[in-house]
């Protein structure tokens, strides 16, 4: 059997595996474990299972990612998110579906200091669900919006799904981060007027309320709140800046939330011991994924799969934009039943040769990709951002209306992603004055 042969066996293989539900870190590595000892030996697969682990995690740009989930958990744990979610709410409350445009930017927000998508759904799941609920918004549009809102965390720096595109592509971390900040703003833009029209020609969806005129419960609130634009502006400013690499911001700024947190006297040991706990278990997640796939980049390496399929795109020699749309189908397909980080992560090592074929701005290539597997998380029947709400709301809102709810959202990515395809310097615009 030839090794091409058996990299296509290798993949057919592993599409198995995650259809019956085989963990995606432990179906990357049994896959390629295999695969490698067939085209190879027993040592070069004992070997790679041997020194490709440690080389992966002990990446200096991935120390990064425990300390921006760090820095989100800390803001959610000492109730700093639930005060962004009353300043927002009060600012916006007279606009038609205030409260959801509300959850919009206070899901941004949050997710300028979580990283993490499903920390974002679920901290808003827990905070803005039973407001809109209690005075009478559509639980459909209630759950939908909390469920499109939390994706902004893929997208919005600092973002997990950022930092690991960069690391895989090989391309700067900062440059990553920074060029997620345009196309976030642009998502939530347009979420917002998608929200408004709507609720404007159908107000019986959202009610208007005057809810928020506790003016001591804002004052508290804004008072709490501060520090999340500080910490944002310092982040991002210092990357940008060149004042910090990526990895001295995610630790200045996981730092400066204990340090305020601390000095609110909001950081109890409670939270602090959830916040640490929270950390190592979706760190341990990431990288067992993460992991996965080096294997599988290793594995198909060998198999010289990648190389062949790079070729017979070049004999095809399609435009640059149908190969654009061509990846775009494929995540959106593999996105119904993958998750966000096993879907890039297993689709890198095949897509990037191509894309770097055509001489493409990977920095650009990866915001796509991050919007796309963004998408992935609302779409069903593996929508994990949309299940996550479905557990914090329970059976205030069936999962086939909360589904219904959010493909109004994914109307509106339709018009983001046109907008990004059609004018790359959306996503590169900021990136281009870091070079």
């Amino acid at each position: 059997m030839s090794a091409m042969t058996i990299g296509l066996v290798g993949l057919g293989s592993l599409i198995v595996l995650l259809a019956v539900r085989i963990p995606v870190g432990l179906a990357l590595a049994l896959v390629s474990f295999f695969g490698v000892l067939a085209i190879r030996d027993i040592n070069a697969a004992i070997g790679m299972v041997k020194s490709m682990p440690y080389d992966f995690v002990a990446h200096w740009s991935l120390s990064a990612i425990p300390l921006f989930l760090l820095m989100g958990n800390i803001a959610y744990n000492t109730g700093i998110t639930e005060a962004l979610f009353v300043v927002m709410r009060r600012l916006v409350r007279k606009l038609p579906g205030g409260l959801v445009i509300a959850t919009n930017l206070a899901g941004a927000g949050f997710a300028a200091v979580s990283g993490s998508s499903m920390a974002t759904a679920a901290a808003l799941g827990r905070i803005a669900a039973p407001e809109m609920l209690k005075v009478g918004y559509q639980p459909a549009l209630a759950g939908g919006a909390i469920a499109a809102t939390g994706t902004l965390g893929a997208l919005i720096p600092p973002s997990i799904l950022m930092v690991l595109f960069a690391v895989f592509a090989q391309v700067s971390v900062g440059q990553m981060l920074i060029a997620g900040i345009l196309p976030g703003l642009l998502t939530v833009a347009v979420y917002i007027g998608m929200v408004s029209l709507r609720c404007w020609l159908n107000p019986s969806i959202a009610p208007r309320t005057e809810l928020d005129s506790n003016d001591a419960e804002y004052r508290a609130a804004a008072r709490r709140v501060w520090p999340l634009p500080v910490i944002s502006i310092l982040v991002l400013g210092g990357i940008y800046g060149g004042f910090f690499t990526s990895t001295e911001a995610a630790a200045f700024g996981a730092f400066f939330t204990l340090l305020v947190t601390m000095v609110q006297r909001s950081l109890t040991m409670t939270a602090l011991w959830n916040s640490v706990v929270e950390t190592l278990e979706s760190t341990a997640a990431i990288f067992f994924v993460a992991v996965g796939a080096m294997f599988l980049t290793r594995f198909l390496a060998l198999s010289g799969l990648p190389f062949h399929i790079s070729g017979w795109i070049d004999d095809w020699s399609p435009e640059p934009l149908t190969l654009v749309l061509l990846a775009c189908l494929v995540f959106l397909v593999l996105g119904m039943f993958l998750d966000a980080i096993g879907l890039m992560l297993l689709t890198l090592p095949v897509m990037l040769p191509i894309f770097r074929s055509y001489d493409m701005d990977i920095i650009w290539i990866g915001v796509l990709v991050v919007k796309l597997v963004e998408i992935g998380l609302m779409t069903p029947p593996v929508g994990l951002n949309v299940y996550v709400v479905k557990g914090v709301m329970g059976n205030t809102v069936s999962l086939d209306k909360l589904f219904r709810g959010v493909a109004w959202f994914l109307g509106a990515e339709i018009v983001i992603m046109a907008l990004l395809i059609a004018f790359p310097s959306i996503s590169t615009f900021l990136v281009t004055f870091m070079r």
